[in-house]
């Protein structure tokens, strides 16, 4: 007997050029045996990293009608799986598709705002907080050490860090947002970077770690983001798709081309199969 396929629901927006957002977490999510289904919240020419003149359309205005009929269909999610919003009505539509949708459902969120001690181009100083009141609404939160500081207005640290420091900011986190909490970016010395998993029962905690790549990557994020929920919607425990989720992003970077330029993302699309082959598919 063949079983229900689960349905994602990913809400990120397009950005045509530069792998990231919705150009990943659909490929990578369906790939992974589940139904990707996409709420797209903006379209882009490019991404917004090291790229100019980028063209960007804000589709706030269709999230609502989409949500409607929807409704109207009774469609169900397994699992929604938030990313870049680009303004604060975006934020506040994301919180009614919760409300609406998210009952029965994994909620996770990605907070992208920022990266390298830096908010991204277009926010202001007071996007964060915004971003903390939606995550209040997630069952799990993926954020950066760049993203993590700026919602628990803190000072931003450049690694490496020590444990005692990284168990201290997902304490935290999990205390504002009573949630699972998944940090992105750790390191503990030179050689290493991965991430820290820390469940809001306290019942798992600890880091998934691979060898550093030097450099610095576009779209990894996403890439970490998309497989980190499509192992937990096979089964797997926060401590397995956590390491699972860095083992692609490393693996994708690996496979890249020397020379590519990195702001057209990394070549997650040859580190799939070994997605596939550990999912069990």
């Amino acid at each position: 007997m063949v079983d229900r396929q689960k349905r994602a629901l990913a809400v990120h927006d397009i950005s045509c050029v530069g792998k990231c957002s919705l150009t990943v977490a659909l490929p990578i999510i369906s790939a992974a045996g589940i139904e990707c289904s996409v709420l797209p919240t903006a379209v882009l020419s490019t991404h917004t990293g090291e790229f100019t003149g980028y063209t960007f359309r804000d589709l706030a205005s269709d999230i609502l009608p989409i949500l409607d009929h929807w409704e109207q269909l009774g469609i169900k999610f397994d699992a929604i799986y938030t990313g870049y919003l680009g303004s604060f009505d975006q934020i506040e539509l994301v919180k009614k598709l919760i409300e609406r949708f998210g009952k029965d459902a994994l909620v996770m969120v990605d907070p992208v705002m920022g990266d390298n001690g830096k908010l991204y181009s277009g926010f202001d100083a007071a996007f964060p907080s915004g971003m903390a009141e939606l995550c209040k609404m997630a069952d799990i939160v993926v954020p950066n050490l760049t993203e993590t500081a700026l919602m628990l207005s803190e000072p931003y640290i450049e690694g490496p860090y020590t444990p005692e420091y990284i168990n201290g900011l997902c304490r935290r986190l999990k205390a504002d947002f009573n949630a699972d909490i998944v940090l992105t970016g750790v390191s503990f010395n030179k050689d290493n970077l991965g991430a820290a998993y820390y469940g809001k029962d306290a019942s798992e905690s600890g880091y998934a770690m691979q060898m550093l790549i030097p450099g610095s990557f576009h779209g990894t994020g996403d890439v970490f983001g998309s497989s980190l929920l499509s192992a937990l919607l096979n089964g797997f425990s926060l401590k397995d798709a956590a390491q699972a989720a860095v083992e692609l992003t490393v693996d994708s970077i690996r496979q890249t081309e020397p020379g590519r330029e990195k702001r057209y993302g990394v070549r997650f699309e040859a580190a799939l199969p070994g997605l596939i082959k550990k999912l069990g598919i």
